[in-house]
C-alpha cells in the first residue's frame, strides 16, 4: 500500500474557513474543558472578534481540507494575543503546529509587534512544550482572564531589527 504524503500549506483565513475554524477549536476545547462564553464569541464570530479588530487567522490546509488553525488578536499597542490554536487529532504529530506558530511569529515580527502573549492550561502539556520551544516564557497569570481554564500565561518578546 502506497501512502500518499500530503503537503501542508499555511494560508490566511477567509469566510469559507469560518466553520473549520470553529470546528477545529471546539474539538479540543470540548475534549479537555467546558466551552466558555468568550470561546463562543470568538469561534462563532471570527470576522467580528478577530479580523475586523486588526487580527489575523492562519489556517493549515492539507489536500484542500483545513486541518489546523491559530489566531492573533491585537491586545494593545505592540501587543498581540495568540489564541485559538488547534490541529485536527488525525493530523497531530506532523509538525503542523510548528508551521502555524512560525507563521504567527513571522507575522508579529513583520507587523512591529513587541510582545505576543497567550493564556493556556497546564493540562495541555504538548502545547506548553511547543510555546517554550518558540521562546515563550511564563509570566504571572491575569486575574481578569476571560477563561476559567487559564492557569498559565506566557509571553514572547519579539526581537526588533531589520528582517
Amino acid at each position: 500500500m502506497n501512502e500518499k504524503k500530503e503537503s501542508i500549506e499555511i494560508v490566511d483565513f477567509d469566510e469559507g474557513f469560518a466553520a473549520d475554524f470553529a470546528r477545529l477549536n471546539y474539538e479540543w476545547i470540548e475534549k479537555y474543558f467546558s466551552v466558555e462564553r468568550h470561546d463562543r464569541e470568538i469561534l462563532d464570530h471570527p470576522q467580528e472578534y478577530i479580523i475586523e479588530r486588526g487580527g489575523r487567522i492562519f489556517m493549515a490546509v492539507a489536500d484542500g481540507n483545513a486541518v489546523g488553525t491559530a489566531a492573533l488578536i491585537p491586545a494593545g499597542d505592540g501587543v498581540l494575543e495568540l489564541t485559538k490554536m488547534g490541529v485536527s487529532p488525525e493530523f497531530r504529530g506532523r509538525g503542523i503546529a510548528n508551521h502555524l506558530m512560525q507563521a504567527c511569529v513571522e507575522h508579529a515580527r513583520r507587523s512591529g509587534t513587541r510582545t505576543v502573549f497567550l493564556e493556556s492550561s497546564r493540562k495541555l502539556s504538548p502545547a506548553i512544550t511547543l510555546y517554550r520551544k518558540f521562546g515563550f516564557v511564563e509570566t504571572p497569570t491575569d486575574p481578569n482572564s476571560e477563561y476559567a481554564r487559564a492557569d498559565i500565561r506566557m509571553e514572547l518578546a519579539i526581537e526588533s531589527g531589520n528582517m
